[in-house]
C-alpha cells in the first residue's frame, strides 16, 4: 500500500489501522546530543544575526542550537556569578598577560 492509500485509509477510520501500523517500518530517530532532558523553544532572529551565529557555530564545528545553548548558559552563569569560561578564552587571557601590548 502506498502512502496516499494509507493516509486515506487512516482518515476514513478504516478497521485496518492496526494492520497499517504493523506494516510500517520503525522510524529512525536522531540520537540526542545530551542526557539532560531538553525543551524546544522558537527564537526569531534577523537573517543577518542568524547567519553570523551559523558561521560562528560552523567555525567551532558545532550546531547552531548547541552554540546558542552555550551562549545562554554562559550568560546565565554570569548573572549568578558562577561564570563559565572557555579554555580558549583563559589561554588568550594568560597569553596577553605574558606578552602585554605596548600602549
Amino acid at each position: 500500500m502506498n502512502r496516499n492509500d494509507a493516509l486515506k485509509e487512516f482518515h476514513e477510520g478504516g478497521e485496518r489501522l492496526a494492520e497499517l501500523i504493523d506494516e510500517g517500518s520503525p522510524a529512525e530517530l536522531p540520537t540526542p546530543d545530551s542526557d539532560v532532558p531538553m525543551v524546544s523553544r522558537s527564537v526569531r532572529l534577523p537573517v543577518d544575526t542568524y547567519e553570523r551565529v551559523r558561521e560562528a557555530a560552523e567555525a567551532r564545528g558545532i550546531g547552531v542550537t548547541t552554540l546558542m545553548r552555550q551562549w545562554i548558559e554562559a550568560g546565565l552563569a554570569d548573572l549568578d556569578e558562577s561564570a563559565t569560561v572557555s579554555l580558549a578564552d583563559v589561554r588568550r587571557a594568560i597569553a596577553s598577560l605574558a606578552h602585554p601590548r605596548a600602549a
